[in-house]
């Protein structure tokens, strides 16, 4: 895998933001480097790798697992290389959640650790290969975008396979992905099996309403077609019938051609697109180059691979609906 962008860094979740029962202060997280692991507290041992999988074991495990996030604050996921004690303490692990394809090193030492029990999110649900090269946009169904040859463009975030591993920011795949977590931690824990799959279902069915909020708040816009600087959103844009236009597909802070530019000017006056979307923590330089030359304003479209200060909410099920709300208005829907 070949990546080169900026990914937005992971903090712990600020807060107690609640989910039924389970809360994330009745949670206890800890970094890579804390000590030894185990179940001295009596909490099964579970280390997730960056925020998405983090979130997922914190509302699937409540109070009785002890998270150990390996994507640190201020650290670049897909850079990420682990010191050889925090390798070793992978070992000490008694579930290991990660989403293989985001960061190699990581790959490669949860494969090494012998932890009893590690979930690949990666293999709960149905990946696909979107259109992440620079200046694919992805269509729903006619697939009637413009054409690009795959052959001359580098993938920016792709699995071995070259599937886009961005499942989570589509809540039905990231439902069927919590599922798997769900069922994994229950075997893992059978003592508390009742509580993870109680949990489980509670968090399933808050994203089941995102999905419903999503189908019904982008159903009618008068355009489909929203320009963003990281061509992270196929999923979302698949399910619901969007088109993802993408700056660059590499770097979300690289200069685009000209002849980029011209290309998205034309597709920004065909269908009718208001507004170019970046990254909450990477510089919206390229999308203010690409808006001004077209026009357009700009607005944050947030991948969700870390929360912190400067994110549009506390926590992933916040940040999807600020990023609803984001896409409804520069697709025309208020």
């Amino acid at each position: 895998m070949n990546v080169r962008r900026r990914l937005i860094p992971t903090a712990f979740l600020a807060g107690a933001v609640s989910l039924g029962l389970v809360g994330l202060s009745a949670c206890s997280s800890s970094s890579a480097s804390d000590g030894d692991r185990g179940k001295s507290d009596g909490k099964l041992a579970v280390t997730a790798s960056f925020y998405p999988m983090q979130y997922l074991a914190l509302m699937i495990g409540g109070d009785h697992v002890d998270i150990t996030t390996l994507t640190k604050p201020g650290v670049e996921p897909h850079d990420l290389e682990l010191k050889p004690r925090e390798a070793a303490q992978l070992g000490e692990s008694d579930v290991i959640v990660y989403l293989k394809g985001i960061q190699p090193a990581v790959d490669k030492a949860i494969e090494q650790s012998g932890a009893k029990t590690i979930v690949d999110a990666a293999t709960l649900t149905t990946l696909e290969k979107h259109g992440t090269e620079a200046g694919a946009g992805h269509a729903h169904g006619d697939g009637d975008g413009d054409d690009h040859d795959d052959a001359e463009h580098e993938h920016e975030e792709t699995t071995a396979d070259g599937s886009d591993p961005h499942i989570w920011l589509d809540p039905v795949r990231y439902a069927e992905v919590a599922r798997g977590v769900g069922k994994a931690l229950e075997k893992a824990d059978p003592a508390h099996a009742a509580d993870y799959k109680e949990n489980t279902g509670k968090l399933v069915e808050k994203l089941n309403g995102l999905n419903t909020d999503f189908e019904k708040g982008l159903k009618d816009t008068p355009t489909k077609t929203f320009i963003t600087t990281h061509a992270a959103f196929g999923y979302l844009a698949e399910r619901y019938g969007l088109k993802q236009e993408a700056i660059s597909g590499i770097d979300p802070e690289s200069e685009p051609s000209p002849a980029r530019v011209k290309e998205l000017a034309a597709i920004a006056k065909r269908d009718k697109v208001t507004t170019v979307f970046f990254e909450t923590l990477a510089s919206d330089k390229t999308a203010k180059t690409v808006a001004g030359d077209s026009g357009l304003k700009t607005d944050v479209l947030d991948p969700i691979e870390g929360i912190t200060d400067a994110t549009k909410g506390r926590d992933y099920i916040e940040v999807m609906h600020s990023n609803l709300d984001a896409l409804r208005k520069a697709l025309g829907a208020e």
